[in-house]
Order: structure tokens, then sequence, then C-alpha cells
């Protein structure tokens, strides 16, 4: 199993899975933090009551051991916070600054409370101190790159910490000291340098320990890194480094000697592995990801990124997954080396070559719950051992773990502008596995991104039949949403784009969408107009079923207005439609809609009638509910017409059928109901077209 996507043999679990601290040094440090959380703020020297969390500040340069120390101080006083901890990384790895709303969405996943698919910015803070306003959390914002990012997270309940990372100082954020870092004592780096190095060359030659200690200025990823050195060199003697580093020169920090040293004893292949991971996206690394971007092998990948992380150049990931990290320390010293060392052609090739992995991935990972089909065995069986996944809850759990890194390849294919064609195919294959694994609704706010991007790359490409397909997925997420006026202007655009691209489906879909729009904004002349041009359409192209549904939504928008001859006349036509189709469950619905405008328009007797007729074909359409439904709606009726005893009969026979007392809601006609609002075809309607062959 070692060779595919996932091993099903177990899960990996960390060192420090157990709880037990790894952490060395920094007494001080600790001690003054703790004291922090406890002292008196400017709020209550003033006789006011703290607003909003406090706020501990973790000051270093990258390789200072700043995160290690924020999860130490976590580590020691989470059982103050019964809420528990929650995490948040607020750069990237290459230092672009992530935005806010992506980082409260991370958060809110974490707490694992519904996020509007769409939302702004603001809504998403606010949706987060909302959902933290009851709560006793330990907030960790890790690499915070601006002030602005951690105010506008910061909880808004005095019972909760936020604890930020970062260079230096924010500046803007009242009544927060910080804790700057310097190097680790002497006896703290020594014991780390032999927890990589060993300790028998340590405890042989303590002053050379020592010595290296001083030439590292302390500082653990340079330590990290000269033990994973010497743990590679076991005859190497510890002052022989010493030696080596202070040749070089006290020019530059003591990490870029270090890691120029360590980097110049990588075999060619291992170096370069390590300088193509940092095109990485999102910095998370696994080894389908690393042997795409070198061109090795899967298993081969995989044993060059263990040999990496002994040497302290990558760090493990804690995941079901095998996952590894360039440390964001190493970052700009291996951007700098590819960028003297790599030309940008292998660079833009060797992205290429992981989009593409990415996309077989992606479509195997769709195609392993699809197996009933003769034509997707075939084609799974076509892919390598290594592309394959055992069993669909394999590949779900791949597609859950590996969620954030396929959704940073989409943004950086996308940011890249070079990559279009391949940044198509993945953006189509991720929301066909999205939908299949996770489901349209659970998946909206990921699947809005997606389309957003999808969007983008259309406008760039000039490809009008992707932005009408874009445009249309998301104006139907904003009319879902309650962003009306916005899903509006989608839906216009995206006909603009159809007419454009001559694509019939799409220009007859957006003015469908129009009058649904119109209709959800009450502006019910505009909703009937729309709903005709779109019915002439589907006229005039044969296609009867959308012509005999369309009907019925003509019906709607005259039922709202209380035109209820001309909706009578609309369902009349729909039901007529749908009995020529055959489509008995349409035909069921479009009587029980006819008759409750009867019976709005003042004729019981025909509504009865009608709905009687209803209940018969709900019958042989096998459709329970609308049974149940029309038998209440039957007994409401004999109600209006003085005969109780006929109505509780009914009301009986519903009861019956569904199994329980159902309630039918009362229907006011003047207002528009939410269900009529959503096209049949649902938000994912018009699909992400491919310009590959492949499914």
């Amino acid at each position: 199993m070692t060779d595919q996507v996932v091993d099903t043999g177990g899960v990996q679990v960390s060192a420090h899975a157990s709880g037990e601290s790894q952490f060395l040094g920094r007494t001080r440090e600790l001690k003054e933090l703790r004291a922090d959380i406890e002292r008196a703020g400017l709020d209550t020297l003033s006789g006011r009551k703290a607003p909003r969390a406090r706020v501990l500040l973790i000051a270093g340069r990258p390789g200072s051991g700043r995160t290690a120390l924020a999860e130490e101080l976590a580590r020691q006083v989470a059982d103050r916070y019964a809420d528990g901890v929650l995490r948040t990384r607020l750069s990237e790895p290459d230092g672009t600054p992530v935005p806010v709303g992506r980082a409260a969405r991370a958060l809110l996943t974490a707490l694992d409370r519904p996020i509007p698919p769409g939302a702004a910015e603001d809504d998403l803070t606010a949706a987060l101190r909302e959902a933290l306003a009851e709560r006793r959390v330990l907030l960790l914002l890790d690499d915070a790159a601006e002030a602005e990012q951690v105010d506008a997270l910061l909880p808004d309940s005095p019972e909760c910490l936020a604890v930020a990372v970062s260079d230096g100082p924010l500046t803007g954020i009242s009544d927060v000291r910080p804790c700057t870092l310097g190097g680790l004592d002497t006896k703290s780096a020594v014991e780390l340098l032999s927890r990589y190095a060993g300790s028998v060359r340590i405890t042989v030659d303590p002053r050379s320990a020592e010595g290296l200690v001083e030439v590292c200025q302390g500082q653990p990823a340079a330590l990290m890194l000269a033990g994973g050195w010497l743990a590679a060199r076991p005859k190497a003697a510890v002052a022989d480094l010493a030696k080596q580093l202070r040749a070089e020169g006290e020019e530059g920090a003591p990490l870029g000697r270090v890691f120029r040293l360590a980097y110049a004893s990588l075999p060619t292949p291992a170096a370069r592995i390590l300088r193509l991971l940092t095109l990485a996206p999102g910095g998370i690394v696994d080894p389908h990801t690393a042997s795409a971007l070198a061109g090795s092998s899967v298993d081969g990948a995989r044993t060059t990124l263990d040999d990496l992380t002994a040497l302290g150049l990558l760090h493990s990931v804690d995941s079901p997954l095998p996952q590894y990290e360039v440390p964001a320390c190493l970052h700009p010293y291996l951007r700098a080396l590819t960028e003297t060392q790599d030309r940008p052609a292998e660079l833009q090739l060797a992205r290429a070559r992981m989009l593409e992995r990415t996309v077989r991935l992606l479509q195997s990972c769709r195609a392993i719950t699809e197996t009933d089909s003769p034509e997707t065995r075939q084609k799974l069986l076509g892919m390598p051992q290594a592309l394959r996944f055992p069993n669909p809850r394999a590949a779900a759990d791949w597609l859950t773990i590996r969620r954030p890194a396929l959704l940073a390849a989409v943004r950086a294919a996308v940011a890249d502008g070079e990559l279009d064609t391949l940044a198509r195919r993945l953006m189509s294959q991720l929301v066909r596995a999205l939908v299949v694994h996770v489901g349209t609704q659970a998946a909206a706010d990921d699947l809005y991104a997606v389309h957003s991007l999808v969007l983008d790359v259309a406008e760039r490409q000039n490809l009008p039949r992707e932005m009408a397909a874009a445009l249309l997925n998301l104006g139907d997420v904003d009319a879902r949403a309650g962003r009306r006026q916005e899903a509006l202007a989608r839906y216009r655009a995206a006909l603009d784009a159809g007419r454009q691209a001559n694509d019939p489906y799409a220009a007859g879909r957006a003015m469908e969408s129009v009058g649904g729009a119109h209709l959800e904004l009450r502006d019910y002349d505009r909703a009937a107009d729309w709903f005709g041009r779109a019915l002439a359409q589907r006229l005039a192209r044969g296609e009867r079923a959308d012509a005999a549904r369309l009907y019925g939504r003509i019906a709607e928008a005259h039922t709202y207005a209380g035109r209820y001859g001309e909706a009578l006349r609309n369902w009349r036509a729909a039901v007529a439609g749908h009995r020529k189709n055959g489509d008995v469950a349409g035909h069921a619905r479009a009587l029980s809609e006819l008759a409750r405008v009867q019976e709005y328009a003042g004729r019981p007797e025909e509504s009865l009638r009608t709905c009687q007729e209803a209940v018969e074909w709900a019958r042989r359409a096998e459709d329970p509910r609308l049974q149940g439904a029309l038998y209440l709606r039957l007994a409401d009726t004999l109600d209006h017409l003085g005969d109780s005893a006929a109505a509780q009969l009914h009301r009986g026979a519903a009861r019956r059928i569904l199994g329980e007392e159902p309630e039918e809601p009362d229907v006011d006609p003047s207002e528009p109901q939410q269900d009529s609002f959503e096209p049949e075809h649902g938000p994912n309607a018009c699909e992400i077209r491919s310009t590959s062959a492949e499914d």
C-alpha cells in the first residue's frame, strides 16, 4: 500500500500526540507571558471592564523558536480555556499576508460553524466574534504580518486570550507588550543540539558544543540544522563544524551560514527537490507533490523527504497522510537559490507537472465513487497504481486532508496566468470531487471561491462560455445567501456572456434566473416577462419539458401579483405540457398548484375537483409526501365548503400516509415562497466546462 495515495494500514501519530512536552528553555519568557495574562490592563486600572480579549505578543525573527514558544504557552494554560485552542496562520510561507476573510473562514470551520458562501470579510469577522462571544478560547495567531489582521480576529470577550506571533511589534493594538526573543540559554541550546546530533559527541566535548552554540547565537533553527548535519556524519567532530562555520566569517545571520553548509552537503537530486518544494501551494508537501515537481517516483520522493526531515531542512506535519513543510525561515534562502540555479522554463515545467498530477489525483478521487460504470472502471485500471485510491472512504479522507493545499493550488495556478488551461482543468476536477464527496451544500463556500477563480481565468482569456457558467453558479449562491441584487447582476452578466458565446442553454438558463431574481425582489411584472422570454426560447428549440416547467414559473409570478386569471391559464398550460411529456410527477404537482390558485380565486368547487384529480396523479407518481399535502388541501377546501366530517377523514388519510401529524403552512399569495425562487437546475447546473478531452 505504500505506493498508493492513502495508506489504509493506520494513522501516523506524532511524537507530541501523548501531550508530553518536548520544549526546551525559555523559562523566563514563559514566566513573563503567564504573568501578562493576569496583569491588570489599562481598562481595569481605569475602572472599566475590558471590552476584548487580552493579547499577548511573541516577537522574534523567523527561526527564533517563536511559534514553539507560543505552542508551549498554549499547552501550559490550555486548561484555563474550556472551549479549547484555535490556531491559524496569518502569512503564507513566502511571507504574503493571508487575507483576513480566509483566516476567519478557517477559524469558523474549526468551530464547526456554518459559513455563508461568498460572505464578505466584515460578515465573516462578525460571525467569528459572535461564535466566540459565549466561549472561553485561546486563539493562537501565528506569523502575523500586520496589526490589522490580529485586530480584525480578536474576540470581543475578555474571557478569551489571543497569542500573536510576529516579527516585531504590532503597532495599533492597544494594551499589548511584546515578549521579544533572543537566543536560547546555553544549557537548553546544548540539549537541543544533542537531540539532533546524538548525546555522545556533545558529552565528550562539551566546550566545543558550547562554542557551536555561540556560533549559532543560540538560535533554535540554526542549532537544529547543525545537529542534523552532525547526525548525518557520525565521524565528524563538533569542533569541526564550529570551525567551518567560523571560517565563513560573520557575514549574514547564523541560520544562513548553517543552512549554506547543510545545503552544500546535499546530493544534487535532493538539493533540487528542496529548492522546488518552495513552489508547493500553501507550503504543505506530500510525496505526490514532491515527485511531480522533481519528475521522480513517489517512493523516491518520499525517501528524499524523510531524509531532508532528518537533517532539519523539513518539518513533518502531524497528519494521517505523509505531509511535510518547509520551515518558513528557510524560504528566503531557498528562493534565492532557485533564482540562481533554476531556469524560469524549468520552474514553469515543474509547476505544470505538479498541477497535472493534482488533476489526475482529483480524477481518481471522483472516479472511485463511480465504479458501477464499466467505462469508469476501465479508466481506473488505466491509471498508475500510485494514483489509485483503495476505496471511496480513502479518497474522501485524502480530499479532506489535502483540501487547503488543493485550494491553494487553484489560487496559485490562477495567479500564475501562464497555465490557464491546466488551471481550468484543475478547477473543474476539484468542483466535481467536492460535489461527489462533500456535497453541494456542505462545500458551497469552497465552490463559491473556485467559481470566482474560474471567472477570473475566463475574463482574462475572453472565454464567454466559461464566463457564463461561472456567473450562473455564483449568482445561484448569491441568491441562496439572500444577496438578491448581486445575484441579479450576475445573471444579467451571464446572459450577455451566453449570447456572446452563442450558447442557447446558458442564455436560456440566465433568462430564467433573471426572472427568478426579480421574483425574489417582488417585481412580478419583470419576473413574468423574463420567464416568458425563456419560455419562447425553449419552445423555439422544442424543449418541451423545460417549457412545461416555465409555464409554471410564469404562473407563480402572476399568482403573487394577484392576477389569478393569468395564473390559471399558465398552470393549465403547464398541466397540459407535463401530460404530453409523460411526466406523471410534474403533472401531479402542476394540478396541485392549479387547485391552490383556484382556491385563491374563490372557486372552491373547482379547486376540490382539481385537487382530487391531483391526488390520483400523485398516487400514480408514487409520491406520498405530495399525496399527504393534497389530502390536507382537500381537507381545508372541504372545511370552506362546510363539510367538516369529510375534511376530518382527509386529514386522517394524510396522517396515515405521512406517518405523523403534518402541518401545512398557510400560504399568503402576496408573499413569495423561498422554494419557488430556486431554479430546478440547482447551483451547479451550468458546470465548469473543461477544454480537455479528459472527463
